[in-house]
């Protein structure tokens, strides 16, 4: 257990958070979700659901506000404006962040799929909401302006 991290971050996740570079992206799947087809790197934690893991991710990184659209859930299929469950609860995480509000965008399924192929990551958790899908771009963490980190 470490301080201040959510434990649900085992030490796969909390790589590949590492490891991402500013503009890359996450994939937070549902349980329905074609995970193993469609993912680079694919971490599992069916333990866990989407509020949880999205909460826990967005502690400790930072959210891609440099572009527009940084945050994206997958739209209803036949019903692009339908917001459902999931599309709230994702919205709910977000709305919590601290600074300016980051609002869920959504696309349709194929291009979704598409996308999350090109991930840096997959954490397939076992969230049984449909459409309990998110894709976060990752943002870069200021360390004091224009400053290089000291080395230790």
């Amino acid at each position: 257990m470490l301080i201040g991290i959510d434990p649900i971050l085992n030490a796969d996740i909390l790589h590949a958070l590492r490891a991402m570079g500013h503009g890359d992206e996450l994939v937070i799947a549902d349980g329905s979700f074609p995970a193993q087809t469609v993912a680079k790197r694919l971490i599992r934690m069916e333990a866990a659901d989407l509020p949880r893991m999205l909460t826990a991710v967005l502690s400790v990184m930072p959210v891609d506000g440099s572009e527009p659209d940084p945050v994206i859930g997958m739209e209803v299929i036949d019903e692009p404006d339908t917001i459902v469950a999931a599309h709230v609860a994702i919205q709910e995480a977000l709305d919590a962040l601290p600074g300016e509000t980051v609002k869920l965008a959504r696309i349709e399924r194929f291009a979704f799929y598409d996308r999350a192929k090109e991930a840096f990551a997959v954490i397939a958790t076992g969230e049984t909401l449909f459409y309990g899908n998110v894709i976060i771009r990752k943002g870069t963490v200021n360390l004091g302006g224009n400053e290089r980190a000291p080395v230790r």
